[in-house]
């Protein structure tokens, strides 16, 4: 059964339809690449599957759920999380105090002290859990995103969408974020990860789908997306080299 579906979203804004009839679906355990150039769609299709914009036709289904009119609380609890393209983390607090109010808000109802066991582990997951009392303002870059990750996992998602989160990280940084990612794919969670390097893409995603001007112009695997003309005019324009 597929567990994340996507039939005919649509998006439009005055006029302007910034996805146009989109339809695919993610199984359990998959990591999906969601490609195409700046302006296609794709953050407003991320936004659509997490609640943070509502959808104008089509309809979006969690394990046959439909999320489609619900709040983005409640889309949360039914198992979807994600990231930002800009980092989105409170640099007041500690990184533990970071992870745990998503902790508390997570499915089923949890006491402050279960938030935190969930939130530790959490920061474990993504390699800061030695930092856990330290301040959120003090982190690195990569530490961040490290932290926003930690934060959406807290939630124990069933679906992971990723904005760019490996977008600014040096190739150190790249090496080491595409092995926590590809390491969540082993612990389960099913991922749509939007995406511009392709590096990351081919290590992560034998799969991408593709959008250009609010459409999907692919689904299929991952070098035969890279090899399509289609897909190569469109994202890495006429005549590159995929």
């Amino acid at each position: 059964m597929t567990l994340l579906a996507i039939d005919g979203a649509t998006k439009k804004f005055d006029g302007l339809t910034a996805v146009n009839e989109v339809s695919f679906g993610l199984e359990a355990g998959e990591i999906v690449g969601l490609l195409g150039p700046n302006g296609s769609g794709k953050t407003t299709l991320i936004n659509l599957v997490s609640g943070e914009l509502a959808v104008t036709a089509g309809s979006i289904s969690l394990n046959g759920q439909r999320l489609t009119g619900r709040r983005r609380d409640q889309i949360a609890r039914a198992g979807i999380a994600r990231t930002f393209q800009l980092v989105r983390i409170l640099p007041s607090l500690t990184l533990i105090e970071n992870v745990t109010i998503p902790a508390v808000f997570g499915p089923g109802r949890r006491t402050v002290a279960e938030a935190q066991e969930v939130a530790l582990e959490a920061l474990k997951q993504v390699g800061l859990s030695e930092m856990a009392t330290a301040s959120a303002a003090d982190l690195t870059y990569i530490d961040q995103k490290r932290l926003e990750l930690a934060r959406a996992l807290a939630s124990e998602p069933k679906v992971l969408l990723l904005d760019e989160w490996l977008a600014g990280l040096n190739p150190t940084e790249l090496a080491e974020g595409i092995a926590l990612i590809r390491s969540l794919k082993e612990s389960g969670i099913t991922i749509l990860m939007v995406e511009h390097i392709m590096e990351a893409v081919r290590a992560l995603c034998p799969r991408v789908v593709v959008m250009n001007s609010g459409r999907l112009i692919a689904d299929e695997a991952t070098e035969t997306a890279l090899r399509d003309p289609h897909v190569i005019a469109a994202y890495l324009g006429e005549g590159a080299d995929a």
